[in-house]
């Protein structure tokens, strides 16, 4: 991407505990050096005239507008509303006065729980607390502000929960003290201060003096009264999405500006040679061809042109390595399993007594990598001068795409001004954020703004897929079809180790790949661990280089560990002679949440038990908080998947807004089918072999019938949703397919590779 690696500490396998351990002592030295470094961060909010900033999260104008400040990016899961939300609920805040604006990096906005969940390895689990905290540390103090795993409520409710409450107090007292009561008798309703008799004041006309007072040491939550928090509000982002005038990435204009495409050659450790740039100037509006070491781009007045000039100058590039191919991919996944490298890393009780002399039922699995396929094509937009940048862009990962910038433009990170967009769509891709490091690039070469847009081409030579992973699974039935053993073997490249390396390290994609080849990890196996009651199970990871970067995406390692062990449970079910939801049942007695997500799913969808020609399936699964059962009728037309009916059980919680969960749920199982059906290409020569979208299968509304979602009623804390209903519909599907043909599909797609 033609800039240099950081140099700093690589993460990519978690805080080890080669990093924790200095000079001996479990992390002495690092507490100490930590201990004395600042722990407060004050709010670096711009406030407009008749702003008043009341905290990192808040602020509010003399028009009485509610002005909350988001850090998480909006893909379309929702989050500039549940936020929102949460926070007017504890002020008391009129719904119709709440607006959202993006926030700058900052410590404040750290993203703790999703660091914790990517970044820990086997030295900060031994040191329990002590590692928790250092990865806190670690994730405040480089601002690690990022949008993913479904962490952005769970991560920040209470956050926002505490700013509404503490601007209701201040706000209580600027109004006491106009009234000369005590600030407890006022309180806030739809945006309305009153102290409970005619008095009665707006947000807007207090602002400015309530931020003058003091909290209290302790801070008053609302209890039992009703308010916005669980109820079916409008989203705050529908409106302008809907008329046109919500600004994506594409959509920013600025004077002077001119557009850009590019070419990064084949996968893998490409370079460039050449281009024909005099057969690019034949183009209308063709300025200039930009040229790095592993990229070149075509700048034009319009971005049809650069398109255009870029495909007649017909770049060459040289490729170092072995070209990406399927056959390849499967060769090294197969290959992994006899390399020394695999290991073991989740176990409970004794599994070799169970396997010696025993019969054991066994099965392989395969799914190949998927695709993204995201609407909006990576794109950013940047205008770059002597002194600093400015890039507007859509990144779940802002304090590291500015500091990537900043970097290949030899800049100090505070000389680089980033703009937090919308994304359209997303999927995990824009957690890596190439196509803005691109952009600045390319304007400090023009010495004029640039919009940098990748073609869909580009888009799918270049994705960053999920992980391929073979499995081998094996166990042992014992009485009335108790599972007595269990094994998992994954072979399995990590992707989210390699997009660590990538987005915080600065490494190249084919280095990242290749540095995590040999390094097995709990991130690759996520989502392996068995839900059920099982006394003696294992799980192995057998780490792998596929030759293709692969990167962060919705359910990442769940994807496929759901599909192996889901559609194993089927497998040893259809053996025992047990219908596949009573083979279930009988193992969650001490996991009740599932167990009721798996009868609800099961009696709102009226399951036959599986019957021979039933064409219905079912899966479970769990993560981070979430339960949640499917239930699919599903069958084929012709040599086409066809599903009539999806049903989706969840626990997930008490939810800020269920009507977003619900469409969170729905988009799940349809990225989920797109998994099942196609979503995926074969690789040859280093290339994709097709890159048009109707052509990889995915599925279509004829394809899909009723899809029926049930919130089962909890009083838990929320929980993400985003992910937990994707990686269930490929086993529900599978299992459903084998009541019509009898056939057991082992692989994803379901239908092979077209």
């Amino acid at each position: 991407m033609g800039r240099r690696p950081r140099k700093q500490k690589t993460l990519g396998q978690g805080l080890d505990r080669r990093t924790l351990l200095v000079g001996g002592g479990a992390a002495a030295g690092l507490l100490l050096a930590w201990g004395v470094w600042p722990r407060s961060y004050a709010p670096n909010l711009n406030a407009a005239p008749g702003e008043t900033v009341f905290d990192a999260f808040l602020k509010i104008d003399r028009a009485g507008q509610v002005i909350v400040i988001v850090p998480q990016t909006e893909t379309g899961q929702g989050v500039t509303t549940l936020l929102p939300q949460i926070l007017a609920d504890e002020l008391g805040a009129d719904w119709r006065t709440v607006a959202v604006q993006g926030a700058p990096v900052s410590p404040l906005y750290a993203n703790t729980l999703l660091a914790r969940e990517w970044l820990a390895g086997d030295g900060t689990r031994l040191l329990g607390g002590a590692g928790d905290w250092a990865i806190d540390q670690y994730a405040t103090r480089r601002a690690l502000m990022l949008t993913g795993g479904g962490t952005s409520v769970p991560m920040f409710h209470d956050a926002y929960r505490d700013a509404g409450a503490a601007a209701r107090v201040l706000l209580c007292k600027a109004a006491a003290a106009r009234w000369n009561v005590p600030w407890e008798s006022c309180d806030i309703a739809e945006g309305i201060v009153s102290d409970g008799g005619e008095r009665r004041l707006k947000l807007g006309e207090l602002a400015e003096e309530a931020a003058t007072f003091d909290l209290p040491d302790i801070l008053p939550l609302r209890q039992g009264q009703d308010g916005l928090a669980g109820q079916d509000l409008p989203r705050l982002d529908t409106p302008s999405k809907i008329d046109g005038s919500h600004n994506f990435a594409a959509d920013i204009r600025l004077p002077d500006m001119v557009y850009a495409s590019i070419r990064q050659g084949p996968i893998g450790d490409a370079r460039f040679r050449s281009a024909n740039e005099d057969a690019a100037r034949t183009v209308t509006g063709f300025l200039k061809l930009v040229k790095q070491d592993r990229w070149v781009a075509a700048v034009a007045s319009n971005w049809w042109a650069a398109n255009k000039a870029l495909d007649l100058a017909d770049p060459v590039f040289d490729l170092h390595g072995p070209p990406v191919d399927s056959a390849m991919i499967d060769d090294r996944l197969e290959a992994a399993f006899s390399s020394d490298d695999g290991r073991r890393l989740y176990s409970q009780g004794a599994l070799l007594p169970v396997f010696d002399k025993a019969t054991i039922l066994a099965s392989e699995y395969r799914v190949d990598p998927g695709l993204h396929l995201a609407i909006e094509p990576p794109c950013a937009t940047a205008r770059v001068t002597d002194t600093g940048a400015e890039v507007w862009i859509a990144t779940q990962a802002p304090s590291l795409a500015r500091a990537a910038i900043a970097d290949a433009l030899g800049l100090a990170d505070t000389a680089v001004t980033l703009y937090p967009l919308h994304a359209g769509g997303s999927f995990g891709r824009k957690m890596d954020f190439e196509a803005g490091v691109q952009a600045a690039l390319i304007a400090r070469d023009m010495g004029r703004p640039v919009q940098l847009l990748w073609s869909r081409l580009e888009d799918v030579v270049h994705d960053r897929p999920s992980a391929p992973a073979h499995a081998r699974m094996a166990a042992k039935l014992g009485r009335n079809g108790a599972i007595d053993g269990w094994l998992a073997k994954v072979a399995a490249p990590c992707a989210l180790s390699q997009t660590w390396a990538r987005i915080a390290d600065g490494a190249l994609p084919h280095q990242a790949a290749a540095d995590a080849a040999d390094k097995a990890t709990r991130l690759a196996v996520e989502g392996m661990v068995p839900p059920y009651a099982i006394a003696n199970w294992a799980v192995d990871h057998y780490p792998a280089d596929v030759g293709l970067p692969l990167g962060f995406v919705r359910g990442n390692a769940r994807l496929y560990g759901a599909f192996f062990t889901e559609s194993f449970i089927d497998e040893l079910a259809h053996l025992s002679g047990i219908e596949a939801m009573s083979f279930r049942i009988q193992m969650l007695g001490g996991n009740p949440r599932l167990a009721h997500c798996l009868t609800t799913a099961a009696a709102m969808g009226g399951w036959q038990g599986g019957i021979a020609g039933s064409g219905q399936g079912l899966a479970a699964h769990m993560m981070d908080g979430a339960y949640a059962a499917v239930m699919v009728e599903a069958g084929m037309e012709g040599s086409r998947l066809s599903v009539g009916r999806i049903i989706a059980a969840v626990d997930c919680g008490d939810q800020v807004n269920p009507d977003i969960a619900r469409q969170q749920i729905e988009s799940g199982l349809i990225y989920g089918l797109a998994c099942a059906m196609g979503a995926s290409v074969p690789y040859a020569k280093g290339l994709p072999t097709r890159a048009i979208l109707g052509r990889m299968d995915l599925p279509r509304l004829a394809d899909i019938g009723e899809v029926t979602v049930e919130l089962i009623r909890s009083t838990a804390p929320a929980a993400g949703v985003t992910d937990v209903a994707a990686p269930l519909v490929a086993p529900a599907i599978a299992g459903a397919l084998f009541t019509v043909t009898g056939q057991r599909f082992r692989s994803l797609p379901l239908l092979g590779r077209a």
